[in-house]
């Protein structure tokens, strides 16, 4: 089976739906990261202070025909709580990365983040037919490199002084991936852990 380009598409789980990201989400997303240190620590550049900055970043993944992005809206309380991406999409190849990934602080450690992996990782390989999906990181962000191996990935290796962080210094960038054949199991693990809270 030949692999499907990503496009913006719906895609709902029980804490979370993902859906395409639209400006009409800006409101929510300040009110959920706005202003955060934190939040934005590894995410590029500074925090977004005002809802004008931020909607440069959300006009930076809108008009960049490479990503694909979702907002992330929890159920509970129908507001977007952040966003994630599809990216380095190489249909050929069979292969994506999800990244530019980041929710309010409010939902870090909770099924948030594994929910909506679990819906793009579910699509990804299930219904765009991907070989192999990746994911890097700042090999300083710690916390971000466990829950990308809780989600069943491998950690690839580093690619170092990879990319230059906005105060000049440079990043080394840790890579993980999961191959189709991998999906089975690791999908069985995030369904359990899901399920049993």
């Amino acid at each position: 089976m030949s692999a499907l380009p990503p496009r913006p598409v719906t895609l709902t789980g029980r804490h979370v739906e993902l859906v395409p990201l639209v400006f009409g989400h800006l409101d929510d997303l300040f009110a959920a990261g706005g202003g955060d240190e934190e939040v934005w620590r590894w995410q590029g550049g500074p925090a977004p202070r005002t809802r004008e900055e931020l909607r440069d970043r959300m006009e930076r993944v809108l008009g960049d025909a490479a990503y694909v992005p979702f907002a992330v809206v929890h159920r509970a309380s129908g507001r977007a709580v952040g966003w994630a991406t599809y990216l380095d999409v190489a249909v050929q190849d069979e292969r994506l990365e999800i990244g530019w990934t980041w929710y309010g602080r409010a939902h870090w450690r909770s099924a948030v983040n594994s929910e909506t992996k679990l819906l793009l990782l579910t699509h990804a390989f299930e219904e765009l037919g991907m070989g192999r999906v990746q994911l890097k990181t700042d090999h300083r962000n710690e916390r971000s490199q466990a829950a990308i191996a809780r989600l069943g990935a491998r950690r690839e290796g580093v690619l170092r002084r990879h990319r230059r962080r906005p105060d000049g210094s440079w990043r080394d960038s840790v890579y993980f991936s999961l191959l189709a054949d991998e999906w089975p199991a690791a999908k069985e693990r995030l369904t359990a852990r899901l399920a049993a809270g």
